[in-house]
């Protein structure tokens, strides 16, 4: 059975559900049999979410509080690039705006989040799974650029990894992951030849909630690839 870990009736939250991944998550969930409720939020939706308004993630959580508590909370979120910016490749290309966008949207939105939905996680089993990326991996880096993106991302992970301790000792059943995709067909991925070496976003979504389904409260804080490979911070 698909996400045979979690109880009947359980309820998910998917955040960024305007994109592809999060769409491709709001649409397997729906075809699980025993998913009491899926809720999917974005700039659009109600309540509306804007990652990078402090305001706007408080109101949220609020109001998402009558639709809890949530076994399953996946954050689907993430900036790349924009039409002002394309990833740096050197030193020479940073600048400080570039650099506090991309870190509002992968880092402290995310932090944001986990902050004010963390009281709303069911208490027997609830898993908090944000959409990290490879290349935050500060071990496994070997090529250098992309800057900002990789800072945010390893930042992202320091942030859950730090939670994953102190939740570990107030709500023990709850597991936090950062989630590696992999390179999916999706608007992030666009210009880096992501429709030609990318997996659609429906496949990366299924495989990911195979690892979501396989975790245990031993696991939280854990940093995992799409096809279950833990790793390097």
């Amino acid at each position: 059975m698909v996400l045979s870990s979690f109880p009947d009736g359980f309820r998910a939250l998917v955040v960024g559900a305007r994109g592809a991944i999060g769409e491709a998550f709001v649409a397997q969930l729906q075809g699980v049999s025993h998913c009491g409720g899926v809720t999917a939020i974005h700039r659009q939706s109600e309540p509306p979410l804007d990652l990078e308004d402090e305001g706007s993630v408080a109101r949220a959580a609020q109001a998402l509080r009558a639709r809890g508590p949530f076994h399953l909370v996946l954050v689907a979120t993430g900036l790349l690039h924009t039409p002002q910016f394309l990833p740096e490749k050197r030193l020479g290309q940073l600048h400080m705006a570039q650099m506090v966008q991309t870190f509002r949207v992968n880092t402290f939105g995310p932090a944001l989040l986990l902050a004010h939905l963390a009281p709303l996680l069911a208490r027997e089993r609830a898993v908090f799974g944000v959409l990290s990326a490879k290349v935050g991996s500060i071990g496994d880096n070997r090529l250098g650029g992309w800057y900002s993106y990789r800072a945010s991302k390893a930042a992202l992970n320091m942030v859950l990894k730090t939670a994953a301790i102190e939740l570990q000792r107030q709500q023990p059943n709850t597991v936090l992951v950062a989630l590696h995709p992999g390179t999916v067909d999706s608007a992030l991925s666009a210009p880096f030849r992501g429709g030609e070496i990318g997996r659609p976003a429906a496949l990366a979504a299924q495989q990911m909630l195979a690892v979501v389904d396989s975790l245990v409260p031993a696991d939280s804080g854990s940093f995992v690839a799409y096809d279950g490979q833990r790793l390097p911070w």
